[in-house]
Parts: C-alpha cells; structure tokens; sequence
C-alpha cells in the first residue's frame, strides 16, 4: 500500500495557506542565478569603498553585467513567487505550473552567459566555467528529482475557509 505523499511532512513544514513551504532547493538555484544582484546589494550596503565587494567577485566588469543580464530570469521567478497567493492573477497561477521550466531556463542562460564569457570574450578561466557547469548540472538534478520541488509546483495556495 502506498503511503500518502504528505506523510514525511510535519505541520512545521506547511505555510499558512496549507500549502508545503517551498524547498530549498529553489532558493539555493534563485541565489545562484541571481547572484550578481545580491552582489550588487551587498556592494551598495558597503559604504566604504562600494566597488570592492563586486571586483572581489566579478574581477571584470563586463562579467559582472553579463551576470545581472543572466540574473533577470531568475528575478522573474522570485516575482512569481512572491506573488504566489489565493487571489493572484490568474497569469501568475500559470507561471506557478511552469516554475519548474523557469528556473531550468534561468540555469541554462547563466550557464550560457558564463560560456560565451569564456569562449568569446575570454572573461573567465577554463577550471571556473568547468565548476559553474558541475554546479549548474547538480542543480538541475535537484529541481527534476526532488519529491518536494513536485508537490511544491501541483500546489496553489487558495483561500481557508475558517
């Protein structure tokens, strides 16, 4: 007999809407996209010197814009899941069942971005886009693999009726 899909799951785990909270798995690719953004935050909280917390990270600038441009999809996730409520749009409801393909296509252009970084502009070194690959392949694995990821994106949270 099968055990029912929730049965792992305390009541810690659910949000006030009933619904499973979000893994961990998608803030940690959320974070890993969007990188370049909170680099960019934590430079402009810097008030010392604002350019020294992104050159420490992105030594060439141009790799630093490269990373915002590659970060806007994953900003269009966090969009998303912010708005993730009972009375959303019915676009975001729509979004929400494609999250899964969202976040893919953001890995996929940040992994794109730092391959023509490499290839074309020669703004990265061959060991750091053979790392930026083995991470971006283990993400990917957790957001097809992951039994929660799944039960995260069948639900949409709707309003209790008390």
């Amino acid at each position: 007999m099968r055990k029912h899909q929730y049965a792992q799951y305390s009541l810690k785990d659910f949000n006030q809407f009933d619904c499973l909270k979000l893994s961990k798995s998608i803030y940690a690719i959320l974070a890993f996209v969007t990188r370049g953004y909170i680099v960019w935050i934590l430079s402009i909280s810097n008030m010392k010197n604002q350019t020294d917390t992104i050159k420490m990270v992105f030594p060439d600038p141009k790799m630093f814009y490269l990373s915002l441009v590659s970060g806007a999809v994953g900003l269009f996730v966090v969009l998303i899941i912010s708005l993730r409520r009972p009375e959303a749009y019915p676009w975001v409801k729509v979004c929400w069942k494609h999250i899964r393909k969202f976040l893919l296509f953001a890995l996929l252009v940040d992994l794109s971005v730092s391959i023509v970084g490499y290839f074309y502009l020669s703004l990265l070194s061959l060991s750091w886009l053979l790392i930026q690959l083995l991470v971006t392949l283990l993400l990917i694995v957790f957001l097809y693999s992951s039994h929660k990821i799944k039960l995260n994106i069948q639900e949409f949270p709707e309003k209790i009726v008390k």
